[in-house]
Parts: structure tokens; sequence; C-alpha cells
């Protein structure tokens, strides 16, 4: 895997686009997500890029009826918490998941502005 340094929330989903997701990790197996500089948990600043695991279980999703107006035309939408072991990410998913479910990160876009955002589907 490249190592993409310093790498901000753009390049992160690059990353996840090419198929090449992956999460920071300290010595001490703490994960956390691009663009963060040192580890939320314990401080260190020694952080390494560790592929993220293919898939991952929802945790928790709402559905969202009523957006912000940057997802207007995207609504109704359902986000989800997703744990992918050492790291949960949020995203939109489809409408008809449950606590449970498997699923895999990907790049969708938001109807409404056009911006790419996370996404979840199922394996």
């Amino acid at each position: 895997m490249s190592h993409h340094g310093n790498t901000g929330y753009d390049e992160w989903l690059d990353a996840i686009a090419e198929g090449d997701a992956y999460f920071l990790e300290c010595g001490n197996g703490h994960g956390s997500l691009p663009p963060r500089r040192i580890c939320p948990e314990c401080g260190a600043t020694d952080l390494e890029e560790t592929p993220l695991p293919e898939t991952g279980t929802i945790e928790t999703y709402t559905m969202v009826h009523v957006p912000a107006p940057s997802f207007a035309e995207d609504a109704p939408y359902t986000t989800a918490v997703v744990d992918f072991g050492p790291v949960r990410l949020t995203g939109v998913t489809d409408d008809d998941v449950e606590v449970g479910t498997e699923v895999s990160a990907k790049i969708g876009e938001s109807e409404t502005t056009g911006d790419r955002l996370l996404r979840f589907e199922r394996r």
C-alpha cells in the first residue's frame, strides 16, 4: 500500500474509491481516521496506515427525513455507524439495513451537491 503521509479527508476518499481503504493505527493498536495527526486515545504521533477490513457490521442507523439544506435532494436517506473493528465509520447506506448487516465502505455522491460521501453497501 502506498504511504499517503498526512492525508486529508479527500485523499482518504480517493483511497476508498480505489479499493485501498485504510485507517490510522498507533503503536498501542488504537484506530482513528484521517486527517488526524495524533492518536485521539493516547496522544501517540506515530500513526501507521493499516488496511481497513473489507467488511464491517452496522451498529446503529437512523432514517433522516428532514435533512440539512445541503442534503435536501437526498432525503429520505439512512445514515449508519459501522463497526470495522479498530474504527467506526459513519456514512449513508441503503434503507433496508438492520443492526448486524455486513457492509463494505464505498464512495457515493450527494444528489444535492454532487459532493462525494462515504457510502456503505451490502456485501
